[in-house]
């Protein structure tokens, strides 16, 4: 039986990698994470909701919300301005987040003698993050090798060097289902349409030539 642990968490990426996991793989296991983010209510209903669309045979919400104490990102921090760049690194980064959630990742992998763990990473056309290098995954495998009984865990990457429009129009030949899904760093009701991520979805779907299912105010 392949199993596969999926990291979800409700925005195009993950949701594209979701739907490619459900192509490949015999059983889907979701993974989300609570760590205080500004639409975190949002996003935890996108997760649910892709869960069933996707009919995980399990799925689990972990709470990090120890990210949101440690601070260090406008994400997590109220009141905090979203700026595009500081120092080339977005101030929406969480500091070494994909590792410490792939590690969570990792584990349940162990426990559910996964073989494949999908993460919705881009380095092409990201927002600059450190930990979506693919250098970064690399090691992470390599640290598997080391640091697991389960040496054949692999994280799998499948959009990492895809560009935005790139990832839309993959989503659409898969049919996903973009009106479950969220990009908004600070509205849950309807998508600001200013903050970077809004910005980076909305050029997307107009590279793509699709028209975006989600309501901006």
């Amino acid at each position: 039986m392949k199993r596969a642990i999926v990291l979800v968490s409700g925005g195009i990426d993950s949701l594209v990698t979701a739907a490619l996991a459900a192509e490949h793989e015999e059983e889907l296991y979701f993974l989300h994470f609570s760590y205080g983010q500004r639409t975190e209510g949002k996003e935890r209903w996108c997760f649910e909701e892709l869960a069933k669309h996707y009919k995980a045979k399990d799925s689990k919400i972990i709470d990090y919300r120890w990210l949101a104490e440690i601070g260090g990102s406008s994400l997590v921090q109220e009141g905090q301005e979203i700026k595009t760049l500081k120092d080339d690194i977005p101030d929406s980064y969480v500091p070494f987040r994909n590792a410490t959630m792939l590690c969570a990742a990792i584990s349940w992998a162990e426990v559910l003698d996964a073989d494949s763990i999908y993460i919705g990473a881009v380095e092409e056309d990201s927002s600059g993050y450190p930990d979506c290098r693919e250098s970064f995954f690399e090691a992470m495998n390599q640290l598997i090798r080391q640091g697991s009984v389960k040496e054949n865990i692999t994280i799998k990457t499948p959009v990492l060097h895809f560009s935005k429009s790139e990832i839309i129009m993959l989503g659409m030949g898969l049919r996903a289902p973009f009106e479950l899904s969220w990009s908004c760093y600070i509205c849950e009701d309807e998508a600001c349409g200013t903050c970077p991520s809004c910005e980076i979805r909305l050029r997307g779907f107009a590279g793509a030539g699709f028209d975006d299912p989600i309501s901006y105010k």
